[in-house]
């Protein structure tokens, strides 16, 4: 079992036709509030806000391309630090490495300058010994 609303009972069905004229003065009525909006670019108000738009659009780029030139010089800044850090410790392994060859020789040295002092203190007692025969 349907229910009927008493109320839509009596209106008439609307038929093609109607719905037809509806949408046409729907699409008319639009037209109408987009005309009423529509910007008139001669106005000296619009040609104003436009002009401060730009100006506040070039601001922006130029903030935006003077941030841009910072971390730049930043990175390279970092870049040459690394690069001086680089050359700062392969100078400082050469440095090291020099001086772990200076004490190998002056080691080297040193053993060769005590063997020499126990010859001579060996050579010394043996022409004693030949001395007291």
């Amino acid at each position: 079992m349907q229910k009927v609303d008493k109320q839509n009972k009596n209106k008439a069905v609307a038929g093609f036709g109607d719905r037809i004229n509806a949408a046409t003065a729907a699409k008319k009525a639009m037209l109408e509030k987009w005309q009423a909006n529509k910007i008139d670019v001669n106005d000296p108000v619009y040609i104003e806000q436009q002009a401060v738009r730009a100006a506040a659009a070039a601001a922006r780029a130029e903030r935006e391309a003077q941030r841009k030139a910072e971390k730049l010089a930043a990175k390279e800044q970092a870049i040459a630090d690394r690069k001086a850090a680089q050359e700062a410790a392969a100078a400082q392994a050469i440095a090291d490495q020099a001086a772990k060859e200076a004490a190998k020789v002056e080691a080297a040295a040193a053993l060769i300058a005590k063997e020499a002092e126990r010859k001579a203190a060996r050579d010394a007692r043996y022409a004693a010994r030949k001395a007291r025969k």
